[in-house]
């Protein structure tokens, strides 16, 4: 039994210290408003740095940047992700954001007519949470994985780095996301890679050419941040969609699979004899299966009925049906580019506009 435990009283807890919650910290600090972020990570950034070491963004600089601070890259170009992660951390230190890093947020309870945080040893009273991460937490592998041989190597795309990891001999990608198609492009130079299953379609032109970066990305940005959004006809008719469906491919094409020696296969419907087993009955022989089949919310910690029969929170526009409650950084959230640098100064500006009024009506009252 823990004993001692130390309680905080702080108007507004921020959990998580990525972008998202950089974010909120940004806007809240520019209102003079008191809070602070916990996030388990031991520097500002790691999520990024965690990531495979090859990994860039999409988007060009110029509009891969949080609000207040200029992404320091040239404009044209695609920041890797210690780029990112560098950035993140500088942009806490530039605005002196109250981040305690290596604080895991275990759980958050109602207490009267506000919140309990409890982070390790420390817990927190706070009228207002936000919730500033992405519903992507926790790694999704099938069911029958388990059922593998354990002689052949598994990772998840969360875990995954480089192909010194893998074992000598053939591997299967599992899923034509971004992930899985980037990945098997880079695992195909030194060993026979197989990508199992359909991409979702792709952009039709390469994103590296001049047309791209400086004219085609201005559509794009144009398209998902104010087009593809809750306040349009169509963003609301496509959100359903989009919300549980592979996003398009954007760097790689099909052909650049083919080109680089990619063998595409059906989807992977299950395990005979420990191997894996297509959907047209083919069983593979293989030494290493990469999952890049995503990620489920993982909000089990939030102790609060806040949550639709998906597991994914219910709100209106991150504003969540428990008075106090906020969401920022969630796939959608507002619009496509709710869980990007790109969009997610936006979200976190309006959520702290509702922190604030809500923290005015109740002053009032009082």
């Amino acid at each position: 039994m823990q004993t001692n435990l130390e309680t905080q009283r702080v108007p507004t807890v921020v959990v998580g210290g990525g972008q998202a919650g950089l974010a909120v910290g940004y806007h809240l600090a520019r209102r003079g408003m008191r809070f602070v972020i916990l996030d388990a990570n031991q520097r500002a950034g790691d999520a990024w740095r965690n990531r495979w070491d090859s990994l860039r963004l999409f988007t060009p600089a110029r509009y891969s940047a949080l609000p207040g601070l200029p992404f320091p890259a040239p404009g044209g170009s695609f920041p890797g992700k210690e780029q990112v992660a560098d950035y993140l951390e500088s942009y806490a230190k530039r605005f002196r954001l109250p981040l305690r890093t290596g604080t895991r947020v275990e759980r958050v309870s109602r207490r009267g007519d506000g919140f309990l945080v409890a982070a390790g040893r420390e817990r927190f009273e706070a009228a207002n949470v936000v919730v500033a991460m992405s519903n992507y937490q926790k790694p999704r592998v099938p069911a029958f994985a388990g059922a593998l041989d354990p002689g052949i190597r598994q990772i998840h795309a969360s875990a995954y780095r480089n192909p010194a990891q893998l074992e000598e001999g053939r591997v299967l990608v599992v899923g034509v996301g971004n992930s899985g198609a980037d990945i098997a492009i880079e695992v195909a130079k030194n060993h026979p890679t197989l990508l199992a299953g359909k991409e979702s379609g792709h952009i039709p032109f390469p994103i590296h050419t001049f047309l791209w970066r400086q004219v085609l990305v201005r559509l794009m940005r144009f398209l998902g941040h104010h087009v593809l959004t809750i306040a349009t006809p169509i963003g609301r008719k496509l959100r359903p969609k989009m919300l549980h469906r592979t996003a398009p491919l954007i760097r790689v094409k099909p052909q650049d699979l083919l080109a680089a020696g990619v063998e595409r296969v059906p989807r992977v419907a299950g395990v005979q004899g420990g191997r894996p087993v297509l959907a047209d009955g083919r069983v593979l022989e293989v030494k290493n299966v990469l999952w890049c089949t995503g990620y489920t919310a993982g909000f089990s910690w939030i102790d609060l009925p806040v949550f639709g029969e998906d597991g994914e929170p219910v709100h209106d526009r991150g504003v969540s049906r428990a008075p106090g409650l906020f969401f920022v950084g969630l796939h959608y959230q507002y619009a496509m580019t709710s869980a990007t640098l790109l969009g997610v100064g936006r979200d976190a500006e309006r959520i702290v506009a509702e922190i604030a009024r809500r923290d005015a009506a109740g002053a009032q009252a009082a």
